[in-house]
């Protein structure tokens, strides 16, 4: 019998980054990928000399190990980029993250009075057993909040209202945000950074397929074997430990003994494919998991500049598309010819159902009208376009979903010489960085060296208190500049303005309308404080100017108090700790 090999089933940035930790410990292992090409879902599409992105892949994270791998294997292939993306609802667009100027202007002074009072009344009445992501949604923001930007995007994402799916998704994608540190955001110097709301990320010059292909070539070169088109048919166990696969080849079927197995196909094919079969709860278990697809329709439009934004979130229910890419602003070299641009329409389907099984050629029509539509592209300007169809790219976090995982780990932690690392191998919807940390701690396991469960990767409470975290001077200046930043006080002002020249305004209208039955309105009393003020059309309009510009003392009084009070404390602290204050006491307040 021939000895075993170390297998990887998947190359995506999981599979490849065992694969490419493997090479560096001595180990040559054979990587299987069912498709023509490595990066799976982060791979880079190629249409007449335009390159595609699907889902659009920013490269950031908090862990220095993903990071180094990338800057190691694309060295100075790497672009940085400052993220610019705006929410699409209404026929208005809203830069994400939020700006103060341009999201009061959007939602208007009633809107965002509607905003805060919805806030309040779910802060002291909240619901008290958090199950759903509307309810956890609901509870953080408001009710108003979450039917503006949260409720239509992340039902066409998902494909199940949002009081069907679970609060974990939001837990694990939105923890850090909240409607108070989102507000903060808005009138800081700085934004938060965030995980959600970052500024800035890197991005292969080519798209994050020259990444996993310079590592395919990387694995390689020291000896490893990437076989394309291979597809992972039957895989063979005997006593706690998997023995074989059976992969099928453009058609040949071939048996490969088998040492160790790292597997990030989709666990639930997985499953599947184990033989002898798994017990039936642990099929039944495999059965009952989810996952949702998508499809990009890619436009090639004849003209260069078409949006600044390297995406666009369709939050409009009356559109069905759910996201769109520019790729000219994630790199120029997307786009071989200068004059033109792709363009990615993503929308959220199921294998299988009516969107996914539509012709191509009506695709590219539902997008042209959609886009179109929205104000962004002249039809007559799309001169081509393409469709991809991308299956398993979400992990459904459903109603049972987590009992359903349970039985299917408890199941494979049975064999000895498996492990499951990934997106899909692990049915959780990691990033890349967490996706590329699976595979780092299944390769310590491997080794001998690490006594970390893979399923704790991107677990904050049990994997984070496991991981080395940085603490030197740097790390602690930044975590006290987030929590010392400097508020704007033109920005907050010019908000308190807006906010109280409605108010006055409003309640001068309502007095006009519907007048109060007595000789001397109640309002009329502000004339004692404001000249020339009474309860008329034209006392209306110079209550807007009082109303603002009261509202603008008030506000930028309040910011520079603030900021005065803060920079005070942050003095205090690095007279405490010696550590110096950032920048003049002058340039803070």
């Amino acid at each position: 019998m021939n000895q075993g090999k170390t297998i990887i089933a998947g190359a995506g940035p999981a599979g490849l980054t065992a694969a490419h930790l493997l090479v560096r410990h001595g180990v040559q292992p054979l990587v299987l990928e069912q498709r023509d090409r490595v990066g799976g879902i982060a791979c880079t599409e190629e249409y007449k000399g335009f390159l595609f992105d699907m889902g659009g892949h920013r490269f950031f994270s908090q862990h220095a190990a993903p990071r180094e791998i990338w800057e190691e294997v694309l060295a100075s292939d790497f672009l940085t980029r400052e993220r610019l993306s705006r929410i699409y609802y209404r026929g208005k667009f809203f830069d994400y993250p939020l700006r103060a100027w341009n999201a009061l202007a959007g939602i208007g002074p009633a809107g965002a009075m509607a905003v805060a009072g919805s806030y309040l009344r779910w802060r002291i009445f909240p619901h008290e057993k958090v199950e759903t992501f509307e309810q956890w949604v609901t509870n953080r923001f408001g009710r108003k909040l979450f039917n503006t930007f949260f409720k239509s995007y992340t039902e066409k994402v998902w494909g199940i209202p949002c009081d069907q799916l679970q609060a974990e998704w939001a837990a694990q994608r939105i923890r850090d945000l909240s409607l108070r540190k989102a507000i903060l955001g808005m009138f800081t110097r700085d934004q938060q950074e965030l995980r959600t709301l970052i500024d800035s990320f890197n991005y292969p010059r080519r798209g994050p397929g020259m990444l996993w292909e310079a590592m395919q070539r990387s694995v390689e070169n020291c000896g490893g074997e990437v076989r394309l088109d291979a597809r992972v048919e039957r895989i063979s166990h005997h006593q706690g430990r998997v023995t074989g696969v059976t992969v099928v080849i453009k058609g040949v079927s071939e048996e490969i003994p088998v040492e160790q197995l790292i597997s990030s196909m989709p666990v639930t094919s997985l499953i599947r494919r184990l033989d002898p079969p798994a017990p039936q709860p642990v099929l039944e278990a495999a059965g009952r998991l989810k996952y949702r697809d998508f499809l990009t329709v890619c436009l090639i439009v004849d003209r260069a500049d078409i949006f600044p934004d390297q995406w666009i979130y369709v939050h409009d229910p009356d559109v069905r598309m759910g996201r769109i890419q520019n790729y000219r602003n994630w790199s120029p070299e997307m786009c071989t010819d200068p004059g033109r641009t792709g363009l990615g329409l993503e929308y959220f389907c199921n294998k299988g159902d009516e969107l996914w099984n539509l012709p191509d050629h009506e695709l590219v029509e539902l997008g042209s009208r959609e886009i179109s539509g929205m104000g962004l592209v002249d039809r007559d300007l799309i001169s081509d376009a393409t469709v991809y169809r991308v299956p398993k790219a979400y992990p459904v976090y459903d109603a049972g979903y987590a009992g359903a995982l349970e039985v299917i780990r408890r199941h494979l932690e049975g064999y000895e010489n498996l492990q499951t690392i990934g997106r899909n191998g692990l049915f959780r919807y990691n990033n890349m960085d967490h996706s590329m940390l699976t595979a780092m701690v299944a390769v310590e396991r491997l080794q001998g060296s690490g006594a970390r469960d893979v399923w704790t990767v991107n677990d904050d409470q049990t994997y984070h208190e496991a991981a080395p975290r940085e603490i030197g001077d740097e790390a602690m200046t930044r975590a006290l500049e987030t929590v010392f930043q400097r508020l704007d006080s033109v920005a907050l002002g010019g908000a308190f303005g807006i906010l109280g020249g409605a108010l006055v305004f409003l309640l001068t209208v309502v007095q006009l309308i519907f007048g109060t039955g007595g000789e001397s309105p109640p309002l009329d009393l502000l004339g004692q404080y404001l000249p020339g003020f009474r309860v008329s059309a034209a006392g209306a309009a110079l209550g807007l100017f009082y109303g603002g510009v009261v509202g603008f003392v008030l506000g930028w009084s309040a910011a520079t108090m603030r900021n005065i009070v803060t920079a005070l404390v942050w003095m205090g602290l690095g007279f405490k700790t010696g550590r110096p204050f950032g920048g003049t006491f002058l340039d803070y307040i």
